[in-house]
Parts: structure tokens; sequence; C-alpha cells
């Protein structure tokens, strides 16, 4: 009788992009993968992300003429994390990342474009790039995924009347009262809707357009996904990993893996213990916006062979918004409304409001400034939309009721409601002014990066500075709130989790949020979460699979 209750060469334990993209990868290698899901629904946090991807090199860049310098890119990522991130590694993801996006793309279902302008989150940096290099999958009916339809993940955001946007659609359409690109985005936005209405399309973009094409990709090539299949522990003989255990219908199952289990499981972001053990104070209080299903089970099985981690105290950080609701709202394209200012309980500015958030979260825990203050005035409430709510809309009454926001007539009055000093806040505010009517941030170069200007007001000489004068005034309570984690199982080049002693644990890879970042502490661009996850999940399949073609040892 057999200690198996099924038998695979390839085991992916996640459905997420980077778990989706090594199984194609496997199967275009000549191996047998199987993709394992705990949830419910499939596509992980990738499925509710905006579903940018910054692989650098990829052939939508290329055909769409941007010239590919691997150099400047290994000289800018090294800028970010060489002191945190193996060489190798980093190697490795600049010379594979074409590599794995052209196999993507081989299949029909899988195309993308890129969000020409949408920069790297450092582009003054040697190698960083200001027209951007994130691409996003095309929308996509999600009626055509038929059956599979109904197991995708819920929307996080539902436009009114099955209105679908792209991420750069966003970028114009939040200029609606100020451009008439942005204008013309109402057109093109009732458009749509009308188009939805005749054809009763489903219209998914982003991140839940990108997962249900993978689906179809995984669906052609004839790899089996199962659901509701939670791994429970790996198997191992001889200290090699050689398959999974899983929950599937209600009992324990026994998946052989001849040669490799990749695990995708994401991070510990819904793991309360697991936020109190390693993430900074300030940053443990669970704000996250990453699929609930990831409570570091990854992490936590490949620590029980042995694994070295790192990264465990550091998050792909958002600064956050609570909705009365209970939901997450992330904080991205807001902070870069140009009549605000961010204030710590002090009243006084800490950072660049308009930094990438990863940044500006850092120098939020670092200077201890949590909860910190979002202050604008009645100008950018009328122009700009403000975390799910359309310009000139009024805050609902719950976000007042829960304290979230405060409405005042003058800063002084404003300050006293949140707390402040009242002189702080007013010499901070006359500050910030007239660092506005000069166009430069003295204290902080807020509106000096090609990023910082991407989601600015390009009517204004400096896209994110205009004068805060008109009240009332508001303030809004800014969480610090995550994407998911960042540390996980220390890997080498070829995706191979390490054990503590730096030997590999044969048979076993990981990558995604289960992974250390290849990041470091840092984030290149958007798209820089789900880039790396299906760089190194492609690289651990060919590794598997040239490991079965040489007979060695894995």
């Amino acid at each position: 009788m057999s200690a198996w209750d099924a038998e695979y060469d390839f085991v992916v334990v996640g459905s997420g992009a980077g778990g989706m993209a090594a199984a194609l990868a496997a199967h275009d290698a000549g191996l047998r993968p199987l993709v394992v899901e705990k949830a419910g629904h499939f596509g992980g946090s990738t499925a509710i992300s905006g579903g940018g991807i910054w692989v650098p090199g990829n052939p939508t860049l290329t055909a769409a003429g941007q010239r590919h310098d691997p150099d400047a890119v290994r000289r800018y990522l090294d800028r970010l994390a060489g002191d945190r991130v193996p060489a190798a590694r980093l190697d490795a993801y600049v010379e594979h990342g074409p590599e794995a996006m052209r196999l993507l793309e081989r299949s029909r279902w899988l195309r993308f474009f890129w969000v020409t302008g949408y920069a790297d989150y450092h582009p003054e940096y040697d190698g960083g790039e200001p027209l951007g290099r994130s691409i996003e999958a095309r929308p996509f009916d999600t009626r055509t995924l038929g059956e599979d339809e109904r197991f995708q993940h819920p929307k996080t955001i539902t436009g009114p009347l099955g209105l679908w946007i792209t991420a750069k659609d966003y970028h114009d359409l939040a200029m609606v009262k100020r451009t008439w690109r942005g204008r013309w985005m109402t057109v093109v936005a009732a458009w749509r809707v009308a188009g939805n209405l005749v054809l009763r399309r489903h219209m998914a973009t982003g991140g839940r357009a990108l997962i249900a094409r993978l689906r179809m990709a995984l669906k052609d090539a004839g790899i089996p996904l199962w659901l509701d299949t939670p791994m429970t522990d790996l198997r191992t003989a001889d200290g090699a990993v050689t398959g999974v255990e899983v929950r599937r219908g209600g009992r324990a199952q026994r998946i052989r893996a001849h040669r490799g289990v990749l695990l995708a499981t994401g991070g510990f972001e819904h793991n309360q213990r697991m936020r109190d053990e390693h993430l900074p104070e300030g940053g443990r209080e669970n704000i996250s916006a990453g699929a609930d299903s990831n409570v570091g089970d990854g992490i936590a099985a490949g620590q029980r062979l042995g694994a070295a981690v790192d990264l465990m105290d550091d998050a792909w950080w958002m600064p956050s918004v609570r909705h009365p609701s209970g939901a997450v709202i992330p904080l991205v394209s807001e902070r870069c409304i140009p009549p605000s200012v961010i204030v710590s309980a002090s009243g006084r500015r800490f950072t660049n409001e308009s930094s990438p958030y990863v940044n500006f979260v850092h120098d939020q825990l670092a200077g201890g400034h949590v909860p910190a203050w979002f202050v604008m005035d009645a100008k950018a409430r009328s122009r700009y939309p403000f975390a799910q709510i359309l310009p000139g809309q009024p805050f609902p009454k719950g976000f007042y009721s829960a304290g979230t926001v405060h409405r005042a007539d003058t800063l002084a009055e404003l300050a006293a409601r949140i707390g402040v000093p009242a002189g702080n806040l007013e010499s901070t505010v006359e500050r910030f002014n007239g660092f506005a009517r000069r166009g430069v941030d003295e204290d902080f170069g807020r509106g000096a990066s090609a990023y910082d200007r991407y989601y600015g007001d390009p009517t204004l000489p400096n896209p994110n500075l205009d004068t805060i004068d008109r009240p009332p005034f508001h303030a809004v309570r800014i969480e610090v709130g995550d994407l998911g984690t960042k540390g996980g199982l220390v890997c080498d080049e070829h995706s191979r989790v390490l054990r503590t002693d730096g030997g590999a644990i044969p048979g076993l890879y990981a990558t995604g949020n289960t992974a250390a970042s290849v990041m470091g502490n840092e984030y290149a661009g958007p798209g820089a979460t789900i880039g790396p996850s299906i760089v190194f999940g492609h690289i651990a399949a060919r590794h598997a699979a040239r490991v079965a073609e040489s007979g060695a040892r894995r």
C-alpha cells in the first residue's frame, strides 16, 4: 500500500501570482505540478492588490520601446538593498526576470500594458527610472472563467454600476476637477458603465485581472488547483522534503512531490502572535490589507525544519485609514494632495508626505509618530478624492463618530480636537504655506522626485505643494497599515530555502512574502512585491526541473 494519496513532480503551496507562475514554469519544463490553496478563493494577496509587476526588461516594456540596461538595474537594486540582500540573489532577479515574463506571455491569456509615468520609487538614484517600469494585466472579463468565476476573491472596491478602472485610469480620474484628461476619463467611465449594462460584462482590473488571467493559463495547461486545501506540514526523508500533508475534503492527505515543494503561502500579517514577536512597536496592531489567510504557515513549516529567517521586523508598510465598516483603506495618491500636511502628536511635520509609502512609515515608526494626522483644507476636499470619497463629497458621519475625522473652522480649533499643540500646528501650516508659494519644500523636498509628482496636481508649479488656507479644515487619523510582511525564509539565488547553518534544505523552495524580501528594507517601484514573487517562483521551478534532469540530490 502506497504511503501517498497522490503524487506529483512539483507541489506549489499557495495560489498567488508567484505560485501560479511557478506552476506554469514547472509545466513548461516538463514537470507535473499541483497547486494547493488553503482558502476557498484563489489568488491570495495578489487578487486584492493593485496587481502591478516590477520586472525590468520584460517583453511589454521592450515592445513599448523602453531600453533595458541590466547593469543600471543592478546598480539601482544595489543602492536599495545591497547591504541586506546577497549579491547572487539580486543578480538572479535581474537575469531571470525577463525570461520569467516571456514565459508568461507565451500564454494566450497573459497580456499586459505599461503604466507609463508611474516612476520607480527612487528614480533619482543611479539606475532609477522616472517613467517607471511597472506593468499591469489588461482588464479581463471574468465570465471567461466559467465555473471558476465564483472562486475569485470578492472585490475590495466596487465601482458604481460595475465601473472598472486601471491604475493609469485612476491617475487621470483623480484629477477630474483639475485637468481635461481627468474630465475625459468621466466620459470613458460612462462609456464603460454603458458597455457593462449592454454586454453584461464582469470586468476585472489590477490584481483580480492578473489572477484571472493566470487561472486561465493554468486551465489551458491542465494544471490542477485544489482550493480549501490547507497544508498542515511538510514530509521529509533523510533531511530532504519529499511532499506535503494537507487537509482536503475533511480528511488528511499526503502528497508526494518528486522534485520539490514551493512555499508561496504569503507572510504572517494576520498572525497576531508573530506580529507581537517580530514587528516593531507602533506596527504590531493588525491593520493589514493582505489576504486574511496569511498567517505565516509556510514560514513556520520551514522553521520546523531548521530554516533561517530574515527581515522579520519589517513589512510592506502602508499609511492607512480605518473605514467605519472596519475595512483598511491604503493611502497612496492621497499623500500627494497639494494643500495638505501630515503631522505628529507634536503638531509638526516629520517627513516628506508624498514619499514612497514604505519609506513614509519607516520614518513614522522611527519617530514614534503613531498615529499621525492628515491635515487639509476645503480646497483639498473639493478638488481631490480621498480614501474612496469623491471630490466635493463630505466625509460620511461614521468617520466622525469613530474619531477618524475631525473638522473645524480654524486650525487652532482643529488642533484642540485632535490633541496637538495649537501653536505648533499653526506655525507648521504657516511655514508649509510659505514653501507652497515659493514652490520648494525646504524641509523635506516634497515634490522634488518624479515619484512624488506622479499623483500630484500638474496644474500647479510644484504638483505637491499648495497653501492650506481655506476653511473648514479637516484632520484624518493615519494608522500604520501594511500590504503584508517582508520577513520570511532565507533563500539562495535558486529560491532554495536555507538552514541556519547556510546549507540548502533539499527539495524546499520559497517565493513571495514567504521568503525574506529580495528588496531588503526598501521598495524598488510599483509591483516590486509581485514581480519578485513571479521571478523567484519561476527560478524555483526551473531549478527543480534541472535537478530532475541531472538526477542529482535536491
